[in-house]
C-alpha cells in the first residue's frame, strides 16, 4: 500500500445536498432556510453563546478560581543561586540587591534544586526540608 492509493472508507464521505435548485430537486426556494427571519439572511447569525438576549450561560454561572494576590509578594530562589551574594549572612536585602528576587518582594523560599558547596548563613528566608538538609550538609546555617 502507497500514499497514493490510500482513499476514505466507502460511504464515508458524503455529497453535499445542492440547494436552491428548484422544486424537484428537494431543496428549492428557501433552499432549507424556512420563510423569513435572521436565518434565512446571508450573513444573519448570531455570535457563540447568544441566547437572544437573555443573559447567557457564562455569564450567568459564577466566577471559578482564585489568584492569590500574597503570590506576587513571594519569590522562590534556586540552591545554587545562594552562592551568587557575597555578604556573610544572606538576607531579602542582599537578594535583592544581587538581583536575584524582585524589588517588591517580602517573602523568599528556597527550594531544592540544584547543588550547593558554599557555606552560606540565611536569616529570614524559608527554606524547603531538602533545601535545609543540602545547606547544613555544606555546613550553611538556617536562622529564623
Amino acid at each position: 500500500m502507497r500514499l497514493n492509493e490510500l482513499s476514505p472508507g466507502k460511504g464515508a464521505k458524503k455529497v453535499g445536498k445542492r440547494l436552491g435548485r428548484g422544486h424537484s430537486a428537494g431543496q428549492g426556494k428557501t433552499s432549507g432556510r424556512g420563510q423569513k427571519g435572521q436565518h434565512a439572511r446571508s450573513g444573519g447569525y448570531h455570535k457563540v453563546g447568544f441566547e437572544g438576549g437573555q443573559m447567557p450561560l457564562q455569564r450567568r454561572l459564577p466566577k471559578v478560581g482564585f489568584n492569590s494576590r500574597m503570590a506576587r509578594l513571594t519569590a522562590e530562589l534556586r540552591l545554587h543561586e545562594l552562592e551568587i551574594p557575597t555578604a556573610e549572612v544572606v538576607d531579602i536585602d542582599v537578594l535583592k540587591a544581587a538581583n536575584l528576587v524582585p524589588a517588591f518582594v517580602t517573602k523568599v523560599k528556597v527550594i531544592k534544586s540544584g547543588k550547593i558547596e558554599k557555606a552560606v548563613s540565611l536569616k529570614g528566608i524559608a527554606v524547603t526540608k531538602g533545601a535545609r538538609e543540602a545547606i547544613e550538609k555544606a555546613g550553611g546555617t538556617i536562622q529564623d
